[in-house]
């Protein structure tokens, strides 16, 4: 299983998660802030980044680890 680093909307803000953890890592107010944090733990962690919208879809995602199936040329 691949690492997953979480952004997702709460009641009061936003959180950082990675995947399979209970407990979110922080709380943010701003979700620019969170995703901020995602960012830097998905790189740090090599790990593909999730940032949800308000209503829970996925908004977009990026992966900071290694490509499997690189773009060729």
């Amino acid at each position: 299983m691949s690492k997953q680093v979480w952004v997702s909307p709460t009641k009061d803000g936003w959180k950082v998660k990675v995947g399979g953890s209970k407990k979110a890592i922080k709380a943010f107010k701003q979700k620019s802030d969170a995703v901020q944090k995602g960012i830097a733990i998905a790189k740090k962690s090599k790990a593909e980044l999730f940032v949800q919208k308000k209503d829970g879809t996925i908004g977009w995602k990026n992966s900071y680890g290694h490509d499997p199936f690189p773009p060729k040329g």
